[in-house]
């Protein structure tokens, strides 16, 4: 087999990785499935338990999302699909209102994915130069850094159920990320490997219990539900879509900045995924549109699948479709899935640690690999909002900034969310500087 073969069934031998239509041997792809499922597990479980939704329902959607997602692509387009942060306020706020409820919120959900896939479709329309002068890399990757850095307290709060078993899984992730490099197949399980430490140790110390996968049915079937369309709940919900737009653009070029390393490390072609952003977001409302006709949670593309795909350099579609099928499958096998919740907290909390640092950081490398102009006043001005907005209206209660429109209480009863709105205010100002153009210097 050749170096410029698209596809292959096992890595370079000078170079590990596995570019996006790449296939892994057999027992490597289910474990680099499981290692993906186990690295969108906590956020997407966690997710659904803020909201009230189905964890099996959830899993479930998720998995066929991502599934969806790939096939659609062309296996083009390596990112994970799961429940998105951003919309939990507007969600819990709908599914505790006297007229709403789960379904209720699932019609919101579903016009969520109208918004995406419209947005995708005008892109694919005007091109991507257009985009990128509504959205420039400054405002992607500051979002990015943002998302990053605002989970920052989710994982200390989860590392905090045992900061021992917490650090010593972080310790154990990041060596085996760093030292297992180059290792062939183990060093694209560091996260796993990471995980199965800080699990034995939690054993040991008596932090594990079994109770619930004695009394855990072998087969079920998740809780489905069908979507009920109300305004307050759409207009509660779908404008969300306007954070995990900017989200899911940064998460597609933080990857393809990665996968296109790692072709030129394999003297192979660069697939230059980033020129795929309108499909991406096409991709995204589909994935919304399954979670919101099942009873899902709305989301987006994973940071933190990106971040395991970054250390582990595995863009391999085939593994994100195994990842997607075992997400399906722990929505109807209920011992397996009890085995996967017996994960400890503090244990999701070190590994969350490592992960929601590396979104932050690949924010910074985005920015960096655009160029952009950290001297020039706009380019500060707009990344400089975004952050401190951001960053700081996350720690209000509920990551909520408190401010209260007249006319949006309904949507956003306890105050506008903090990502959102840095996301908005970054993309006028940048609009601002596009039809207000500063003079040139003489």
């Amino acid at each position: 087999m050749t170096a410029t073969t698209p596809t292959v069934t096992k890595p370079s031998c000078a170079t590990v990785g596995y570019l996006p239509q790449d296939r892994p041997p057999l027992g490597a792809l289910v474990a680099l499935g499981l290692q993906h499922v186990l690295t969108m597990f906590p956020a997407t479980v966690l997710v659904a338990i803020l909201t009230g939704f189905d964890v099996g329902v959830t899993l479930f959607a998720s998995g066929l999302a991502t599934i969806v997602a790939l096939l659609a692509s062309g296996m083009r387009i390596p990112l994970y699909y799961g429940s998105s942060f951003s919309y939990i306020a507007a969600i819990v706020a709908v599914v505790g209102a006297e007229w709403g409820g789960i379904r209720v919120a699932q019609g919101g959900i579903v016009a969520t994915a109208l918004v995406s896939i419209i947005a995708g479709v005008i892109i694919r329309w005007v091109g991507k130069e257009s985009l990128d002068k509504v959205l420039p890399p400054v405002i992607t990757g500051s979002v990015a850094i943002v998302i990053g850095i605002s989970l920052a307290k989710t994982a200390l709060d989860s590392a905090s159920a045992h900061w021992g078993v917490a650090l010593f899984t972080l310790l154990a992730t990041v060596l085996f990320s760093v030292y297992l490099r180059g290792k062939g197949l183990f060093a694209m399980l560091p996260v796993l490997l990471g995980a199965v430490c800080g699990y034995v140790l939690s054993c040991i110390l008596g932090l594990v219990s079994f109770d619930a996968v004695a009394q855990a049915d072998w087969v079920r079937v998740p809780a489905f539900t069908t979507p009920v369309f109300k305004w307050p709940a759409i207009m509660a919900i779908a404008p969300i879509a306007i954070a995990t737009i900017p989200e899911s653009t940064a998460h597609l070029y933080q990857i393809s900045l990665y996968v296109d390393r790692l072709a030129e490390d394999m003297g192979r072609k660069p697939l230059n995924i980033k020129n795929l952003i309108g499909l991406n977001l096409i991709l995204d409302g589909m994935g919304d549109a399954i979670n919101g006709l099942l009873g899902g949670c709305a989301g987006t593309n994973y940071g933190e699948n990106n971040s395991l795909m970054a250390i582990t350099r595995n863009y391999s579609g085939p593994v994100l479709i195994a990842a997607g099928v075992i997400a399906m499958l722990l929505g109807f096998v209920g011992k397996l899935a009890a085995i996967v919740e017996t994960l400890p907290t503090a244990v999701t909390g070190g590994l969350s640690i490592f992960l929601f640092g590396i979104i932050a950081l690949q924010g910074v490398a985005l920015i960096q690999s655009e160029k952009v102009d950290m001297f020039d006043p706009r380019q500060l001005a707009i990344g400089a909002v975004i952050l401190i907005i951001g960053i700081g209206g996350s720690a209000f209660p509920g990551g909520n900034l408190p401010i209260h429109v007249p006319g949006l209480a309904v949507a956003f009863p306890d105050g506008l969310p903090a990502i959102a709105t840095s996301a908005v205010i970054g993309i006028l100002l940048n609009a601002i500087f596009i039809i207000f153009p500063p003079k040139a210097k003489d």
